[in-house]
């Protein structure tokens, strides 16, 4: 019984440095900025999203990204945004670490984007490339990962809508953003 006893203690007294260390490790306090590329729009959609975040505190942060499609209209998989600048704030859950693990983030996002509109006439047919402009406002979900180095890996998932009214029929199919991805990054 006091072999188990002190093992337990031992264990205990192990637990407790270290979560201590990772409290006060400096990793977690001295480095503030982070620069990331999100891996998954560049590789899947051929597209450019790249953003910086500013660490306030432990548990949050604000940040802007710009996204920039190189893709054309035709073969869009998803909402045929074309470009887009992107503030947002986190709040993260985890209470002993600084700045990482699940969040919640609001978002603004002035974006444009291009859309296919097909005409008929009585014997006339035209396609033209329409382009337009919104501002959206919404929510996104993920978890942010760092290792000791101030390498980072994050994975998110997001929608909003566009404020703005227009006289479109397809307005409903380009009200929707979306938001997210597996972003790579740097903390400095």
């Amino acid at each position: 019984m006091k072999k188990i006893t002190l093992l337990f203690l031992v264990f205990v007294s192990a637990i407790s440095f270290a979560q201590q260390g990772i409290l006060d490790s400096p990793q977690d306090v001295d480095k503030k900025q982070e620069l990331k590329l999100n891996a998954f729009s560049l590789i899947a959609f051929s597209s450019l999203d790249a953003s910086y975040e500013y660490l306030l505190n432990k548990d949050s942060s604000f940040g802007v990204s710009v996204f920039y499609n190189f893709g054309s209209v035709d073969n869009d998989v998803y909402f045929p945004r074309k470009f887009s600048i992107t503030p947002y704030y986190r709040w993260f859950f985890t209470e002993s670490r600084f700045a990482r693990g699940f969040f919640v983030e609001g978002f603004g996002m002035l974006n444009t984007y291009e859309d296919e509109v097909f005409y008929y006439d009585q014997n006339n047919y035209r396609e033209e490339i329409e382009k337009e402009t919104g501002f959206a406002l919404g929510i996104s979900v993920g978890g942010k990962f760092v290792i000791k180095s101030g390498f980072t890996a994050e994975i998110s998932l997001g929608v909003g809508r566009n404020l703005f009214d227009n006289d479109r029929d397809d307005y409903i199919e380009n009200s929707l953003v979306t938001r997210g991805g597996i972003s790579l990054g740097y903390r400095f």
